[in-house]
């Protein structure tokens, strides 16, 4: 099969755990046991097939070095799995715009090189099909001029952020008229938080126990928690998380859900607890209380994999538009909220070809 070429914006944890578990599952694919995928071999193609050609950044510690030195440059602090060959992929600096909040500023120092004169031209020139957004919560702007130049480009875009694109009905008509399919938003973990809540709380309607209310409370030690420190950058990922949980019920809950402090000794771990009172026959009284520990990266790699895999599919069968199955398995504030073994059997059903998005 030929390659799957991607661009990232954002070289982040996330972009770390991606480009490493490509890396990983060449070295321990078939025969062995393969860990973490949905299928290894998805629609005719492996995590191998998956090449990043072009990546983005504004942090003077990562541009202007090989990708595979810039995913471990701080503040990127995820665990490492395996030692990644030189890619041969230069990290160019991007726009900036509202892309560092004020808690990352002390940590992040912009690069003093010149900004890439065109995203687009940068992405075309790169050969990718697939621009994968990375960049940190609440970078509205910037998200949005990513999204553009990927149109300009002629590339999928895969938004894994809280800033609604994919969900967006105006930017769904932009890519539908570009003749190019989109996928988010909000990349929804492997086993994270929101998509446990979810199916619990689903869980507990399909069995007749009355959800009164529930929250989901969470702590992580990496630039991400840090930066979502500012509550004014939050608003999209409360919106993206609680959604998601609140779509799994016919009648409304009190819900509070989001990152809840910034532990820096945590690093790239991620703590998570949910908690649900409800009460089932004879109005007795029931409480639900869960802690998830993750490494946190990790946790949303294998399922951008499967994105990835997922829209070079559509792009082949020439897809355009909100791409609704594969956002509704892989994200958490897709244009259609589904439960999740609804949303598997979907998102299979499409790469088999059995539905048209």
């Amino acid at each position: 099969m030929p390659k799957v070429k991607v661009a990232i914006a954002g070289v982040g944890n996330c972009a770390s755990a991606l480009i490493q578990g490509i890396d990983y599952y060449e070295k321990h694919g078939p025969p062995q046991e393969v860990v973490g995928l949905t299928q290894y071999n998805l629609g005719g193609f492996t995590p191998s097939d998956i090449e990043i050609v072009a990546a983005f950044d504004v942090n003077e510690e990562k541009v202007g070095k090989d990708l595979s030195e810039a995913i471990f440059a701080k503040p990127n602090n995820t665990v490492e799995i395996t030692e990644v060959r030189r890619l041969g992929v230069k990290v160019q600096k991007g726009p900036l715009l509202d892309g560092i909040g004020k808690y990352l500023k002390p940590v992040v120092k912009i690069s003093h090189e010149p900004e890439v004169h065109s995203v687009a031209q940068a992405i075309r020139d790169s050969g990718a099909e697939i621009l994968v957004n990375y960049l940190p919560v609440g970078s509205t702007n910037a998200v949005q001029l990513y999204a553009h130049e990927a149109i300009k480009a002629g590339a999928a875009f895969i938004n894994a952020m809280p800033v609604f694109i994919a969900s967006d009905p105006g930017w769904q008509k932009k890519f539908a008229e570009a003749g190019l399919p989109t996928a988010g938003d909000d990349v929804m973990s492997q086993l994270g938080a929101t998509v446990l809540h979810k199916t619990i709380v689903k869980l507990c309607v399909d069995r007749g126990v009355k959800v009164d209310e529930t929250y989901q409370l969470n702590i992580g030690g990496d630039a991400d928690f840090l930066n979502m420190l500012e509550e004014s950058r939050l608003v999209d990922k409360r919106i993206s998380k609680t959604s998601a949980v609140r779509a799994m019920s016919p009648y409304e809950v009190p819900t509070r859900i989001g990152p809840s402090d910034y532990v820096p000794f945590l690093d790239n771990d991620k703590v998570c607890y949910v908690w649900l009172k409800g009460r089932y026959f004879g109005n007795i009284p029931l409480t639900i209380d869960l802690k998830l520990h993750v490494v946190d990266a990790y946790d949303s790699a294998g399922v951008m994999v499967d994105a990835i895999r997922g829209t070079k599919l559509a792009l082949d069968r020439k897809i355009s538009g909100q791409l609704e199955s594969i956002s509704a398995y892989c994200f958490k504030h897709p244009p259609l909220q589904m439960p999740y073994n609804e949303a598997k059997l979907a998102f299979l059903d499409f790469v088999e070809g059995k539905r048209d998005r």
